[in-house]
């Protein structure tokens, strides 16, 4: 393995979509959502130490679920895990961790993804990460995985590339917002968009001169510490600064201002595993195309459900079409899918009414 290459894990989101499952005391990448025996931040863990050393791999979390992490990947150290005191996004704590690994090796190449995305051909993901890493180290580059869409989806951001580049590594035009349908469509028939799945490299170095270039003040808050990174001393400066960063998401801090953003077409079949629909999506379904994680299902003309209990519970649905049926402790949630992004909204209801132990 290549001692220069190093990841950041984001693990610090609520998943609130997913409730009743995930909730912000435990929330989804520490669940077995797919019931596979591992929890999403287990798998992705598990993929990317086939290509980056173990001891390269950083966790961003919040400070609530330091436990979680180094009770679910026991590989790593407390060192490993980089805690944010406050939720300021995702600019903020890549460039406190970039900051953290430059200190230990100035020539670092460095993969930035969520905990808790789907993916299925983990060859073709290692092969497109490492073509990144190369491309990395020989340019100075902030790059991005694009997604090929495969209908129009309004529920991802979209990158656009230049057209007429020939090169398998792509001038991103522009990244553009969350679009209505009509706009979703007119995307795909225009043959350059790509869906923006948050999968980012680059050198640690050419990401910290984007952050100065286009961040002067959140780097230099952070800049300004070098000295303590990795030392006893760095704990107490982030408890006390951390606060003070912008919330803004790295996407609008540095790469939708950057001229030297690129943008590679992968090859693996990707999910964000965003909501109970498009867990369901990637499931396997019995012949009356439910979806079923951690139970034993008797059906009657039901059809088209996603049904997750705890521990092998038996489950009779009859003349039911098309619903999320999740059991969890003290909470049953029956819920049409065609509303799930409502799903929130509800959560939060629940919450109000009977407590914040259920949200």
């Amino acid at each position: 393995m290549n001692s220069n290459y190093y990841a950041i894990i984001m693990a610090g989101g609520v998943g609130s979509r997913f409730w009743p499952v995930s909730t912000k005391t435990f929330p989804k990448q520490f669940h077995d959502m797919l019931g596979t025996g591992e929890t999403l931040i287990q798998k992705t863990f598990n993929r990317l130490s086939a290509i980056i050393p173990k001891e390269n791999i950083y966790i961003l979390t919040n400070e609530d679920y330091n436990d979680l992490v180094l009770e679910q990947l026991p590989e790593i150290c407390q060192e490993q895990v980089v805690l944010e005191p406050a939720m300021r996004n995702t600019a903020p704590c890549i460039l406190y961790a970039s900051l953290k690994i430059k200190k230990l090796n100035p020539n670092a190449l460095m993969l930035v993804a969520p905990s808790d995305h789907w993916i299925e051909d983990e060859t073709a993901f290692n092969k497109n990460v490492k073509q990144s890493f190369q491309f990395c180290e020989q340019k100075d580059a902030l790059m991005t995985l694009g997604i090929k869409p495969t209908f129009p989806n309004t529920g991802y951001g979209y990158i656009e590339f230049n057209k007429a580049d020939d090169y398998p590594v792509k001038k991103v035009a522009q990244f553009r917002e969350k679009p209505d349908y009509k706009t979703a469509k007119s995307f795909l028939s225009k043959g350059n968009f790509l869906w923006n799945a948050g999968i980012f490299v680059w050198s640690v170095n050419s990401v910290l001169k984007a952050f100065e270039n286009n961040q002067p003040e959140l780097f230099k808050l952070f800049n300004d510490a070098e000295a303590i990174y990795n030392t006893t001393e760095e704990t107490k400066f982030i408890t006390e600064n951390y606060e003070k960063a912008e919330n803004i998401s790295v996407d609008y801090a540095i790469l939708e201002k950057s001229p030297n953003v690129f943008v590679l077409p992968a090859t693996f079949d990707w999910n964000d595993l965003g909501t109970w629909g498009s867990l369901y999506d990637k499931l396997d379904k019995d012949y009356n195309k439910n979806a079923v994680v951690n139970s034993r299902i008797l059906t009657n003309n039901a059809q088209g459900n996603m049904i997750r209990t705890y521990n092998d519970k038996v489950v009779v649905v009859d003349g039911l079409s098309n619903y999320i049926i999740v059991d969890k402790e003290d909470v049953l949630l029956i819920y049409p899918k065609a509303k799930e992004q409502d799903i929130k909204k509800v959560r939060q209801e629940v919450k109000d009414e009977f407590g914040d132990h259920l949200g």
